[in-house]
């Protein structure tokens, strides 16, 4: 994706965007949204983050340039008890406001694909808390 820039008629070069930075860009916004309890991702993608590898910004999102514009897809878990329209329409004002306010780029379509629910998490206790 291309972005250039005129001043007074002239060019002052072009601003190339690579589809993975949109990736990234979008998956950071849908995950910082309330209720996003996290993105999808691919099994060893999951492992290699467990081990202390690097995290995948982008996993759970998949972009499509397409002659219209910008088409981003995301794949999300949710919080249970999260009301899932009004979670998906902030996902969505979410991700186009960050993309156009870091790119200058409008997307066309951001689409909301719910994968999953996360329930809260019971504390478990370990034999060295237990007081005998």
């Amino acid at each position: 994706m291309a972005l250039t820039k005129n001043k007074n008629e002239e060019t002052l070069g072009k601003i190339e965007i690579a589809p993975e930075v949109i990736g990234v860009i979008a998956g950071l916004a849908a995950a910082e949204v309330e209720n996003v309890a996290g993105m999808q991702g691919s099994f060893t993608n999951e492992m290699r983050e467990r081990l202390g590898g690097a995290v995948n910004h982008s996993k759970g999102v998949k972009i499509d340039l397409t002659e219209a514009g910008i088409v981003i897809d995301v794949y999300c878990y949710i919080q249970f008890g999260a009301t899932i329209p009004l979670l998906a329409q902030n996902i969505q004002d979410s991700i186009r406001e960050t993309i156009l306010n870091m790119t200058g780029l409008e997307v066309v379509e951001v689409n909301i694909h719910i994968v999953g629910v996360q329930f809260e998490r019971q504390e478990t206790m370990s034999f060295d808390e237990l007081e005998i």
